[in-house]
Order: C-alpha cells, then sequence, then structure tokens
C-alpha cells in the first residue's frame, strides 16, 4: 500500500502544467527515472524478454498494459510494481506482446478528457499469478518516481499523433484491467487520481468489463474518483461511497475479437500463434467485483488501426529475429 500526500485543487493544476519533461518515444532517454530497472528506449522489435516500459492507449487493439517481468508466486502486482514492463498487443513498440487469448472482453473510450481501456482476460498469461487481487500503477508512487520507476504512457487518440499523457492510472489482477490516460490540462490529476489504490477497477473507472466483446467508443467525462459534489472521500474513511455512474457512450464500433496477429517467439526460440479457447473465471475482491465465468475463442487473429508504416517496420524487425518467417 502506497503513502500519499493530499493535494489540493490548486496545487494539481499547477502540477499539470509543470511536469519536468514531455517525451515521444524517439526522443526518450534510456532510463527517466533514477532507480529504473527496464527502458525507455525502447526501439521497435518486440521481444518476451523486453524490458520496455513505454506503454500506448490507442484504440481497443492498440493499446497496452503494465504487468510483471518474471512469473511466479512472487509476482503479485504489490511486489513487483515498481519494475512492471509493458505488454501491448500491437508489434512494433519494443514491448512484450501480450499473447492472443489473453484479452477476452475489452472495451475503449476517448472521451474529451481521457481514454480508457477496461476489460477482463487470462492475466497469467502476463505473469500475474493466478488469485491476484491485483493493485494499481500510476506515474508517481510514493517517491515521485512512478509505479514502474520510469513507466510512460503515450497515446495519438486525442490528435492522431504520439504525445506524453504525464496522468495516468492502471489496474491489473489476474482477471481484470483497466487503464485510464489523461490529456494535460488542469483537471488531469483529479480525473487520474492515484490515490484509491485499494479500491481497484470497478470503483476508479467505472465502465465496462463484460467479456466477449470488443468496442471502440466515444463517452462523456466522468466524475473524478473519490468527489461527490462538494465532498471528497478518502480512502480509509468510515463509510465507502458507491462508485459513480459509469459515463455514457455512444459512435461505438465493435470488433469480432483482439490480438497481436504474430507469432510470438517463446523462451525455447519456437514461434508459435495462440490458437484454440481461453476461458477464466472472475472472482470477487480488490480488483474484480462480482464473479463470474467468461469464455471466448481465440483464433490467429487480425490487426486492426495499425499505420502502414509501423506494421512494415514491425514485419521488418520479426523477420530479422525469427529469419525471415512471421505469421499473419
Amino acid at each position: 500500500m502506497h503513502t500519499f500526500f493530499v493535494i489540493s485543487g490548486l496545487a494539481a493544476s499547477a502540477l499539470a502544467q509543470t511536469y519536468s519533461a514531455t517525451y515521444t518515444p524517439g526522443n526518450a532517454p534510456n532510463q527517466t527515472e533514477q532507480g529504473q530497472e527496464g527502458t525507455n528506449q525502447c526501439g521497435t522489435s518486440n521481444s518476451q524478454t523486453s524490458m520496455c516500459q513505454n506503454a500506448y492507449i490507442n484504440s481497443v487493439n492498440d493499446f497496452c498494459f503494465f504487468a510483471p517481468p518474471q512469473p511466479g508466486a512472487n509476482s503479485e502486482i504489490g511486489e513487483t510494481e515498481r519494475f512492471e514492463v509493458a505488454w501491448c498487443l500491437q508489434p512494433g513498440t519494443g514491448s512484450r506482446l501480450i499473447p492472443n487469448g489473453t484479452i477476452l472482453g475489452a472495451h475503449f473510450v476517448k472521451t474529451p478528457d481521457y481514454v480508457q481501456i477496461t476489460g477482463t482476460g487470462d492475466l497469467t498469461k502476463v505473469n500475474i499469478p493466478a488469485g491476484d487481487e491485483g493493485g494499481e500503477l500510476d506515474p508517481h508512487g510514493a517517491d515521485g518516481n512512478g509505479n514502474p520507476i520510469g513507466g510512460l504512457v503515450f497515446s495519438n487518440a486525442f490528435t492522431g499523433q504520439i504525445e506524453q499523457l504525464h496522468e495516468w492510472t492502471n489496474f491489473m489482477s489476474a482477471t481484470e484491467f483497466c487503464f485510464r490516460g489523461c490529456k494535460d490540462a488542469p483537471g488531469a490529476p483529479a480525473l487520474c487520481n492515484h490515490i484509491y489504490d485499494v479500491m481497484g477497477c470497478d470503483w476508479n473507472m467505472p465502465g465496462d468489463y463484460s467479456a466477449g466483446t470488443f468496442e471502440n467508443c466515444a463517452g462523456d467525462s466522468g466524475e473524478p474518483m473519490g468527489v461527490y459534489g462538494g465532498s471528497t472521500f478518502h480512502q480509509g474513511d468510515g463509510n465507502t461511497p458507491a462508485a459513480h455512474p459509469a459515463p455514457a457512450t455512444s459512435s461505438c464500433t465493435p470488433l469480432s475479437t483482439v490480438g497481436n496477429a504474430l507469432a510470438v517467439s517463446t523462451s525455447s526460440g519456437s514461434s508459435a500463434t495462440t490458437t484454440g479457447s481461453s476461458s477464466t473465471t472472475k472472482s470477487s475482491g480488490t480488483s474484480s467485483g462480482t464473479a463470474k465465468s467468461t469464455s471466448t475463442s481465440n483464433a490467429a487473429l487480425t490487426s486492426f488501426d495499425m499505420p502502414a508504416v509501423r506494421f512494415a517496420t514491425a514485419l521488418a524487425a520479426l523477420g530479422a529475429i525469427l529469419g525471415g518467417a512471421f505469421v499473419l
């Protein structure tokens, strides 16, 4: 559990305008914070041992999240939050690829103030131990260096160009994920607040967490988490209020499924595209909510919304790694 300092509304507004640095993936230094275990100079060649710590929130089929670099019983989010790495759906980011069959439902919403991805999955495939109720990742942490230390978040959703989002919050558990990145503005620290780390996805980011559907939507900006009219709830107060209602969405475009469409190299050097069916049971807990069983089938999948240059670069890089072999 983190130690946090309450920031007044005035100070939060000032914070949104005084970030120490703004990066793009192409101009970021090797490491952006002291104590960082990974890197922000990720290149374009994806690897399942990558220590890249750059994440993206672009669309329902082009997003990343942070998860542990190693499997094992000691890889709970609460134990590994300082050195999580980026796992992404699309190649070309230099990150690890989210294995096909991991994401069982995903819902992307673009609002005037933030982008958000919510969903369910078998997140043991990205090294989160089964049964882990999860935890929260953010750009600040208790010491200002972030969880993970040096983690950066980018999006092209607002301008069509990749830009850094300085305020963001990402909850991960073994069965559920949610990730919100806020447009730089005075209200960003409140809309991407990170002081409710034990409250989980459903409370911090109300939205659609259903399995079996995948969609891009427009949406209204919700109320800041913890703010109810003129009063503010603080974690640990005697009475915990209900989560805000999920904001309205519109113009939703469904996809049949999401996936990386490419073979993923295993530690043995072989390549395989995940096929077949995957299922998970979503149990109640800090980051999960009401228990429900979900399942979906996953075959070799098709990429969506990928710029041609990025796709070509990714294929060339992957071909170099695999000796010219890749799977579409």
